[in-house]
């Protein structure tokens, strides 16, 4: 069981649709979804202890790839316990802060722990998992029963899935994760939430609806439906304008492929520096974004094919994003990219 695709998680946790099974892990498993309350935006953990009850799986996945809140570990563990499945965390988005320090830790609580490289840890991209050893449980007779995870992961992953390691890559994750020992990330951790509280706040008070209503790590999920304007088409816009952003789908969204909202983080330019005031001006930037989006969106036709024909012919839409794009290129020269010190 994983966090719903439009609710906030990721394909691979065994996302489907009614009519195919889309992510392999769907494909080669059984899966079922757990969902958010479509009012708050936060995970229903009753409704997902009541169905873990019914599907009775062999793994629950703690994990997410938009979604805005603490996960209740503590929570996850009394179910995963309660139906007897094993409690996967996938803290890929959020690792960087959990090593950090600045936000709750998954290790306590899972049996076993996975984790991307290259988002908040600012890695290579690459991989980790953990696993746990030892005792698992212990009956009424007092017979222990131990983990025998690791040898089923490490076979799985090789000769399973890979065919040989690549050691540039093993490299750049241990030249990370021994960044992540230093007072310097510890900092760019506190910056990164410090930031995205800054961006969450500055866009209510222009107006926009954020899933959940705000955000407790470094992701902010922007809900344009009450714009009547897609995400994707905002992020075509913001694109021409050098704003980088990701369309993504929101709790009660009917299709994935035509999501409702905007994903935005703080982890890169967090990194370049900015601080609490300059992520206001790019929430500032980001409003001047939708609104172009909004003066052009009827005349624009219906799909997304439309609107990208539109924007390739449209004088004025050009003019508009290429005045957006000028003030961006100008506040964000004050800015270096990490390793360009030519720049």
């Amino acid at each position: 069981m994983g966090l719903d695709l439009p609710d906030g998680g990721h394909l691979s946790h065994g996302f489907f649709t009614p009519t195919r099974k889309v992510s392999v892990t769907s494909i080669f498993f059984e899966s079922m979804p757990y969902k958010v309350d479509p009012a708050t935006g936060l995970i229903d953990y009753d409704k997902l202890e009541e169905n873990a009850m019914l599907f009775r799986p062999k793994v629950i996945v703690a994990g997410m790839s938009c979604y805005a809140r603490h996960l209740d570990y503590a929570r996850f563990r009394k179910i995963a316990d309660k139906c007897g499945a094993y409690l996967m965390a996938d803290m890929a988005h959020i690792a960087g802060l959990v090593a950090g320090g600045v936000v709750p830790s998954p290790f306590e609580y899972a049996d076993i722990v996975t984790t991307t490289t290259h988002k908040s840890l600012r890695g290579p991209r690459g991989a980790l998992i953990f696993y746990r050893k030892g005792v698992r449980s212990v009956n009424a007779k007092g017979v222990e029963t131990k983990y025998d995870l690791g040898p089923k992961i490490d076979t799985a992953v090789f000769p399973g899935l890979q065919g040989g390691p690549h050691n540039h890559t093993i490299s750049g994750i241990a030249v990370a994760l021994k960044q992540c020992l230093t007072p310097e990330f510890v900092d760019y951790a506190k910056q990164t939430l410090a930031n995205s509280k800054a961006l969450a706040g500055r866009l209510m008070e222009l107006g926009y609806t954020l899933v959940t209503g705000g955000t407790d790590n470094h992701l902010c999920l922007v809900d344009l439906r009450p714009k009547k304007v897609e995400g994707a088409r905002v992020e075509h816009v913001l694109d021409m304008a050098h704003i980088a952003c990701n369309k993504n789908t929101c709790p009660g969204d009917v299709s994935a492929l035509r999501p409702g909202g905007i994903r935005l983080g703080t982890p890169a330019l967090t990194s370049r520096n900015f601080k609490e005031e300059d992520f206001v001006k790019v929430a500032d930037f980001i409003h001047k974004g939708v609104e172009i989006c909004l003066k052009y969106n009827a005349n624009a036709g219906k799909t997304m094919k439309d609107f990208k024909e539109f924007c390739d012919k449209s004088e004025g839409l050009k003019a508009d994003t290429k005045k957006l794009s000028d003030e961006v290129m100008a506040f964000t020269d004050r800015f270096p990219i990490p390793g360009n010190e030519e720049a």
